[in-house]
Formats: C-alpha cells, sequence, structure tokens
C-alpha cells in the first residue's frame, strides 16, 4: 500500500501548531483544528485547519508573491452520476456562476473584474474547482464571492434553460474538435458503459431532458461541507483566511452540524475495463486521429513514479522514442505524444498521433513496433535519467505560480489524503531504477491494446 493511503489524516511532521478558530453557525461550541504541515524551503508556509462542520482549509504563505490563487474543491465530479443523470456536475458548475441570493450573474463576474482578477471553474471525473486569482489585497472580495456561489447558487428555472443551450452549443463544439474526440472515444472503448467511460458533459440525450429539480437534487445531496475543501496559495494570512471563509459561509447551506471530513475516494473495488477493443467514428477530415493505448494503474500505485519516467521517455517530449521515429525521422505526423490518465481505481495509457488519412497504418505499425520493442528490451539507464530530469524539472517548474501552488494543496488533500513535501516528491523520482521502469513496461507495454480512430474510415478498415 502506497504512502498517501495508509493514513487519511497523517499526523504534522512538525508537530501541531494549534489555531483555535472562533466558533459559529450550526457548529455549536465546537473547535476548529489547525496544523503546520511543512515549512518547505522550495515553498512557502503549508497550514491545514479542519472546520467543525467537516470542511477543510489549506494555504500556502508565498510572502514574496502579490497575488493570491483562491479554489473551492468539491469531491463529485462525471463518474457520480448515474445513467439519466449524465452531465449533471458540469451542467451545475455553469449554474453556480449564474446568481445566488444576494448577486446575480453580473455581479459575480463584475465583482472580480473590477479588480482585475479573474474566475474560472472545470469539472472532471472526479472532482470539480471554483477558482479565482486575484491580487493580494483582494482576497477578502474573492472569498466572499467564490463562498457565496459555491455555498448559496439559487439555481433559478430561467438559468436553467439558458445555460442547457450553452451546453448543448459546448457538446456541438467539442464533436467539431476530432482531435478532442478521439480521447473520449477511446476512454469509451476501454471503460464501455462504466462511468469512467461518458462524456463529461453529458449527451444531448441526457442534457437536453434534465430538470433543475434534478440538478437541485444533485446539488444539495453532493455539495456537503465534509466533501468541500479550500486551497489558497499567495501572499496570505493563514488564520485571516480561515476566518473570512467562516463568516462568508455564515448561514449558508454549508455551514452545518458537525461533522468529520469525507475521506478521500476509495480504490477498491478495481474498476472493470472492456476486453480489447476498436471504435471507429468516421469523419470526413483532413487529419485522421488516434489514440491506442490500455488499462494502466491507479493514481495511489507505487509505480506511478516509474510510470512518469517510462511515459516521457517513450512519448513525453521532443526528445521521447515516439517523437523522434515517427515525426522528425519518417516525418508522418505533425502531433504524437504518450499520456497516462490516473484515478482512484483504475488508470489509462496511451499514445495520440495525428496524421494524414492514408499514414495510419504506418503509424500504427510503427507505435506498436516501438512499444513492443520497449517491453521486450526495456529503456537504457541513461533514458532512464533523462526521463527522471524531466519529471523533477517539469514538477519543479510547475509550482512557479500560484494557481499550480493552489491546486497542489487541493490535489493532495483531496485525492490522497495527504500533501507530499517537494523535497519527498522528489526523492521518490529519484528512487525509481532501470529495473522499477522495466518491469513496469514489461507489463504495461504488453496488454493487448484498444484503438480509437477519428476520420474518413468504417469500421472494416480497421478489422485486422
Amino acid at each position: 500500500m502506497s504512502r498517501a493511503a495508509s493514513a487519511p489524516f497523517p499526523p504534522d511532521r512538525r508537530g501541531v501548531a494549534a489555531f483555535r478558530g472562533t466558533t459559529g453557525g450550526r457548529a455549536g461550541g465546537a473547535r476548529a483544528v489547525t496544523r503546520t504541515l511543512s515549512d518547505d524551503p522550495l515553498g512557502g508556509t503549508v497550514r491545514r485547519t479542519v472546520l467543525p462542520s467537516g470542511l477543510r482549509v489549506l494555504t500556502e504563505a508565498i510572502p514574496t508573491m502579490r497575488s493570491v490563487s483562491f479554489g473551492i474543491w468539491v469531491s463529485v465530479g462525471s463518474r457520480d452520476e448515474n445513467g439519466p443523470q449524465a452531465g449533471a456536475a458540469h451542467f451545475l458548475e455553469h449554474l453556480l456562476f449564474k446568481g445566488t441570493h444576494k448577486r446575480n450573474a453580473l455581479d459575480i463576474s463584475s465583482a472580480i473584474e473590477a479588480v482585475g482578477g479573474e474566475t474560472n471553474a472545470f469539472t472532471t471525473k472526479e472532482y470539480t474547482c471554483y477558482y479565482a486569482r486575484v491580487l493580494d489585497e483582494d482576497l477578502p472580495l474573492a472569498i466572499d464571492v467564490m463562498c457565496d456561489l459555491v455555498a448559496d447558487s439559487v439555481l433559478t428555472p430561467a438559468d436553467v434553460e439558458t445555460e442547457r443551450g450553452v451546453i448543448l452549443e459546448e457538446i456541438a463544439m467539442h464533436d467539431d474538435e476530432p482531435g478532442d474526440e478521439v480521447h473520449d472515444l477511446f476512454t469509451r472503448a476501454v471503460y464501455g458503459d462504466h462511468p469512467l467511460g461518458r462524456l463529461i458533459s453529458g449527451t444531448e440525450e441526457t442534457v437536453t431532458p434534465m430538470t433543475r429539480r434534478q440538478i437541485q437534487s444533485f446539488y444539495r445531496r453532493h455539495y456537503t461541507a465534509p466533501r468541500i475543501v479550500i486551497a489558497a496559495a499567495g501572499n496570505l494570512d493563514h488564520a485571516a483566511v480561515v476566518k473570512l471563509v467562516r463568516q462568508a459561509l455564515r448561514g449558508t447551506p454549508l455551514d452545518t452540524d458537525p461533522a468529520s471530513p469525507a475521506p478521500f475516494r476509495a480504490a477498491t473495488p478495481a474498476v472493470r475495463t472492456k476486453p480489447v477493443t476498436t471504435l471507429v467514428e468516421p469523419k470526413e477530415t483532413e487529419q485522421a486521429h488516434v489514440v491506442l493505448g490500455c488499462p494502466g494503474i491507479d493514481r495511489l500505485d507505487d509505480r506511478r513514479f516509474a510510470l512518469g519516467v517510462l511515459n516521457n521517455v517513450l512519448g513525453g517530449g521532443m526528445s521521447s522514442r515516439l517523437f523522434q521515429e515517427i515525426r522528425e525521422q519518417r516525418g508522418l505526423a505533425y502531433s504524437v505524444y504518450s499520456y497516462a490518465s490516473q484515478y482512484a481505481d483504475s488508470g489509462l495509457f496511451a499514445v495520440y498521433a495525428g496524421c494524414a488519412p492514408g499514414k495510419v497504418d504506418e503509424v500504427l505499425d510503427l507505435t506498436r513496433t516501438e512499444l513492443a520493442r520497449v517491453a521486450a528490451d526495456g529503456l537504457t539507464e541513461a533514458e532512464v535519467a533523462r526521463g527522471k530530469g524531466m519529471s523533477k524539472g517539469s514538477f519543479v517548474l510547475g509550482l512557479e505560480d500560484t494557481g499550480s501552488r493552489m491546486s497542489r494543496l487541493a490535489k493532495g488533500e483531496l485525492l490522497y489524503g495527504d500533501l507530499m513535501p517537494v523535497d519527498e516528491l522528489l526523492a521518490r523520482v529519484d528512487a525509481v531504477t532501470v529495473d522499477d521502469v522495466n518491469d513496469l513496461a514489461a507489463e504495461l507495454l504488453g496488454r493487448p491494446m484498444s484503438l480509437a480512430v477519428v476520420g474518413p474510415f468504417g469500421e472494416s478498415d480497421f478489422a485486422a
């Protein structure tokens, strides 16, 4: 079992630095509990407070910044929908910006834009995030606005109908982007009717009949305090952020009786995947889009560090084997890369290529040959060293802004139940050996591969 899975709420490595938050609302006499998680030399001081309601607040104080990124993360995504609800989480993400009991849609957007800030949101298969980035002096405003829209949206019938039209247009626009569509097609090839195989946006058939009552029920059932993590990074004071969050949520549906935080999503039982499948979406496109891949490993698997190294060497950059072989040496494709997706109880590993329709067979043959070669012969010590350097560099360079640091806090809490210090994560990458990578390559790349294709083809074109 991985370190992240062993202790959902681990003891403080440096000792508990308690901050006794003031109480209020329906939480009675319960107290907030605060811990200092790290004083990272590569970052700032990270603190975590559990409010009486079970809602968690994590911050990273970086005094050298003049901005703050503030995010509200909810442990619910498209995989938490049943069939008729498909698209509800994404529908709700749109609707929460339409108005609350205190603000209409214009009030929400203009309040943040008036101070030069920005807001946005996104829905994934396992969580939803609402965030704002503002100057440090405008953080109180951002907290008040974002907490208001997540906790107390109205979801009027008129807004539901307006956003239904917007989402249907978004779905249609997605269908016009074959380079995006092919990844969803591949996911369906692997997961079939399982919620992980469905579109995050839902489809026209599920979004069109969805009622306000269904969306409202989804909202109140899943947007509960124990399932919410609030994260902020930048020039801030943790105690002040906690106080502002409590004030903003007081009297809202998230101001609830004492409860414990929800545990991170369980990793068992493992998701069943489909037998090897080929799916073709016939479209008269100028370019063919293909994804070839197989089930991978889940995000709590300790081999995820070796997988990152393998992915970098195989198809993670311009120096990767696939890029060099297919684009640089043969000029068969403009874009070719590999990638890994990881969920609580499953994962994917795949290779994407976009090429002229007449070159699809050659591209697929070369891809399969390279995967088989790495499965059989492994990578060299020099390649593994390069892949480790890429992993470490991309991670550290990705922490150069407050938004990525805020995301790191929230994902650590929501997805792993722990925040791995930067130095420890780099050490875990350094500890990956050539044998670790090659053993994983032999297992993963030796698996039968499913195929997804979008382009001017029919199913029979790939029958072999």
